[in-house]
């Protein structure tokens, strides 16, 4: 944690990460720490302010989750947002209650008080984005109302201590003046400065790595995906050598990945990677296996079991690396308060807990966008930074139901086929993760006045900037066409297309 920074106490907003995110975008570093979190450990790390996050609970119900108040006597600024408004009235002497009429979605704001700090460079009536069944009913002695909409309390001030509360969501982009309200908090009431810059970034986690490792040895399962390249390129900067890499083919990657992989950090960065060929050993497991949570961990404790045999061969190797980054952690992570666990990661949601390494996640802090600056940064091309994210395990979790080697490379033929037209199209850097899904779905079709009785597949595209929240991609009529076309024809196996136009929430990205 770096001195004179934001904290984000996690009551559990599935909004939490972009609040971090877009203070992050000024230049300003914010952490996200549980709720419960001991007051002299967040008095420790030196913030400049704090902010309380949303949150589902309701805080007049029993078990709801609390902080200490004396956060509010530490004389640093705080910001408690929409379930964190309504804790701070609560726990400061005003009341909060199931409002008769709810707010969800977009609503005008009105600023009461104009010259406030908070309001800086606002006009006085906006759009923000409201998302809340309680409201507040009667403020906290020495608070003000500063802003409302039509039926709630919007804002609230306790200006002489510098408490500031707003029932709206200012992190989302549907809150327009939302990041200006974040930034005047940040700088005019917080008065942060600017901390957080990629550059200073890498030597501090170069000189890190170092002081970690030692004189010891690290291995790094790289995929060929931006978050492991861009650790393995970082670690490899900080202690050489001592770094070992190797491909794992399970099977379930892309199509030629292995030999780009290979030529790109082993030829060009000089690494220490070898390939190895594992494909009928992770196939086997697999075998019979559908559900997709089964599947995630045994890919996860294959790729371990993989590791301890390495362990063999390099006897001082004490480290397992890993491209882990914040959004894996936070989705994966299951505690009473913070966000529920929507699916496990298999580099943070697989592993034993009797494995003998010790873990190397230097990218587990950084947003997706913050890990290509690093890339560049470091020297990675621009086509291996700007790749859409591929998960850990790979084409297993893409392939619906059981996994075996002729869907495997049936989906390895198609996807080949969406990836290469997207970037014929000059589309590929426009949306941010494209690729097909084959469903265990058979389905009559006609090809050559034969009858044909073949697999089903999805095109997959969406548009994020945090991978948080997403939208599905409004690709061309004449594109999709185009692609439909040839999967069909050149891909033996695949006799129907269809186009996935739900967006994140309420689905996820991947399908599984």
């Amino acid at each position: 944690m770096k001195k004179g920074s934001i904290i984000i106490l996690d009551f559990g907003s599935q909004y939490n990460q972009l609040i971090a995110r877009r203070i992050r975008e000024m230049g300003v570093y914010a952490e996200i720490v549980p709720y419960f979190t001991d007051l002299e450990e967040v008095k420790a790390m030196e913030p400049n302010g704090i902010i309380l996050s949303g949150g589902p609970a309701s805080v007049y119900l029993e078990d709801a989750p609390t902080v200490d108040p004396k956060v509010y006597e530490l004389g640093i600024p705080v910001l408690g947002i929409c379930y964190g408004m309504q804790l701070t009235t609560h726990l400061l002497g005003g009341e909060v209650a199931r409002a008769d009429k709810q707010e969800f979605g977009k609503a005008e704001l009105i600023i009461d008080k104009k010259d406030s700090l908070i309001f800086d460079s606002i006009p006085e009536k906006t759009q923000v984005w409201m998302s809340h069944a309680d409201h507040v009913t009667k403020l906290a002695p020495g608070f003000e109302k500063i802003a409302h909409t039509d039926s709630s309390v919007a804002v609230v001030a306790d200006e002489a201590r510098k408490i500031y509360a707003v029932q709206f969501h200012p992190e989302v982009t549907h809150s327009v003046y939302g990041k200006q309200l974040l930034s005047n908090f940040v700088f005019n009431i917080a008065k942060c400065e600017k901390n957080w810059r990629m550059t200073n970034y890498i030597e501090d986690t170069v000189k890190n790595i170092r002081e970690k490792v030692g004189n010891k040895k690290v291995i790094l399962a790289l995929s060929g995906g931006v978050d492991s390249s861009v650790a393995a390129v970082l670690i490899h900067k900080a202690i050489g050598d001592q770094l070992s890499c190797f491909f794992i083919d399970t099977g379930l990657m892309r199509k030629n990945e292995a030999e780009k992989v290979m030529e790109a950090y082993g030829e060009h960065f000089h690494m220490n990677i070898e390939c190895i060929n594992a494909e009928e050993r992770f196939l086997s497991k697999l075998k019979g296996v559908s559900d997709p949570e089964e599947k995630r961990k045994i890919i996860g404790r294959e790729f371990v079991e993989i590791f301890e045999e390495q362990k063999k061969r390099f006897k001082d190797a004490d480290f397992l690396a890993q491209g882990t980054i914040y959004p894996d952690v936070i989705e994966s992570q299951s505690v009473k308060g913070p966000s529920a666990t929507i699916k496990s990661h298999h580099n943070v949601g697989g592993l034993p807990e009797n494995m003998e390494f010790e873990l190397l996640e230097p990218l587990r802090e950084l947003f997706k966008d913050e890990v290509r600056r690093v890339g560049r940064e470091l020297g990675i091309a621009d086509h291996m930074i700007d790749r859409h994210p591929f998960p850990g395990p790979g084409l297993g979790i893409r392939i619906l139901g059981e996994v075996t080697k002729e869907k495997a490379d049936i989906l390895r033929e198609a996807d080949d086929i969406f990836i290469e037209e997207l970037r014929n199209e000059d589309l590929y850097d426009k949306v941010s993760q494209a690729f097909v899904v084959l469903l265990p779905v058979k389905s009559v079709g006609v090809m050559g006045d034969e009858r044909t009785y073949e697999y089903t597949a999805v095109l997959r595209s969406a548009d994020t900037t945090d991978f948080m929240t997403a939208t599905w991609s409004h690709l061309p009529y004449e594109f999709l066409e185009k692609v439909s076309n040839r999967i069909i024809n050149e891909v033996d196996g695949i006799n129907r297309l269809t186009y996935d136009i739900s967006s994140k929430p309420p689905a996820t990205i991947e399908w599984e």
